[in-house]
């Protein structure tokens, strides 16, 4: 009977429980979900002056390259130790020397002629005054006085001839030394002792060791952003050439050199819409300072003319090509169109719509409602004096 009557009662208890819960349900109050606001960061604009960078890059080459030659043929009896590939040779030193014992030679025979013709111009100038005293005198006809001034005439030109003689000859023997015409680094070498060389035959190619030039592209637009008379021709002046940081990687290092724009070259590259400008640095002096080497691929930051009332923002701000996030008094956020005056790599310009003071959403917030709090967190900017393009 337990058995039977103690399921019984559990059954029924449960029954009524249940029946009782139905009959007294518990009435919960309504309430809205509560809305926590996303916390966002938020920058405070300011207008600022800001000097801008335009960047290129390009590939070092010579300012001054000479494919030397030998003025004069012989045999090389003597090359200098530093003409060889990566030498280093200084204006005026002696590259090389050709045997010079025909032009001495030479030289000994022209001042010989030198003086014959010297003798034979003085006795004829001596001859002549003689007939010109005769002929006062009436004692020398006028076939005399004619011969006498055309021999006078003629032993002049034959100095004259023999003098032009003796400084070729001087001039011969003087090129038989082969000398450096500037400061230069060799690049190459072509000729070896013992051998005969001809006239104007190369001998070296050098390359000027005080000044290099790269050769940087820039497209037109870029043009307008540095602080140079665009209607100039030739080499800008001094005080007129923007200043240019060049970096480059060598010996595993990234080093740094400073030069200057010098000029823009007038043909326009068609196919890329390019300009090239030509940048000038001067090879530091010193054996602790790293000169510019010839070939080295560098990046090249001109420096640009300065814009005032700019504001700098990370380019990361704009929306939808032309809108940033603006959170209001209220932490409302709102899109803002914006006037951009320049976008670069890791900034953006922005030359209006937006006011001093105004807060700007700068979290890489992806859900945006206008009008939607947000609870902004103050973050300050490093000022932002130059910009590069």
């Amino acid at each position: 009977m337990k058995r039977i009557l103690i399921p019984i009662g559990i059954l029924t208890g449960c029954l009524l429980f249940a029946a009782y819960l139905i009959r007294t349900p518990t009435q919960v109050e309504e309430s809205s979900p509560e809305i926590i606001p996303v916390s966002v960061r938020v920058t405070e604009v300011q207008p600022e002056t800001v000097q801008l960078l335009v960047e290129s890059h390009g590939k070092v080459q010579a300012a001054q390259q000479v494919n030397l030659s030998v003025p004069v043929a012989g045999p090389i009896e003597w090359i200098s130790p530093s003409l060889e590939a990566g030498g280093y040779v200084q204006a005026g030193d002696i590259l090389l020397r050709i045997d010079g014992s025909d032009y001495e030679t030479l030289l000994a025979r022209s001042r010989a002629t030198v003086q014959q013709a010297r003798a034979e111009a003085e006795h004829a100038e001596q001859e002549l005054a003689r007939l010109l005293e005769l002929a006062d005198r009436r004692l020398a006809s006028e076939s005399q006085m004619e011969d006498a001034r055309r021999q006078a005439e003629v032993n002049r030109a034959r100095l004259a001839d023999a003098e032009a003689n003796l400084r070729q000859a001087e001039l011969d023997l003087d090129r038989t030394e082969l000398k450096a015409p500037f400061n230069a680094v060799v690049q190459m070498r072509e000729v070896e002792v013992g051998q005969y060389v001809n006239r104007a035959q190369s001998a070296a190619v050098l390359y000027g060791a005080d000044v290099v030039e790269v050769r940087v592209p820039l497209a037109i637009r870029q043009l307008g952003y540095l602080d140079i008379p665009l209607s100039m021709r030739g080499e800008l002046p001094p005080a007129q050439a923007p200043d240019v940081k060049l970096t480059g990687v060598y010996g595993g290092q990234e080093q740094h050199w400073q030069g200057k724009l010098v000029r823009i070259e007038a043909a326009i590259d068609a196919n890329s819409n390019t300009v090239q400008t030509i940048i000038r640095v001067a090879q530091p002096e010193g054996s602790d300072a790293l000169p510019l080497p010839i070939g080295l691929y560098v990046e090249a930051a001109i420096e640009g003319k300065q814009v005032n009332d700019i504001i700098a923002l990370p380019r990361s701000v704009v929306r939808n090509n032309n809108q940033v996030l603006v959170v209001d008094a209220e932490n409302k956020m709102f899109y803002r169109e914006v006037d951009i005056y320049r976008l670069e790599e890791e900034r953006v310009l922005i030359s209006g719509g937006l006011l001093p003071g105004e807060k700007i959403c700068v979290s890489p917030i992806q859900a945006v409602i206008n009008g939607m709090s947000v609870q902004p967190v103050m973050e300050s900017l490093a000022p932002s004096s130059q910009a590069a393009l």
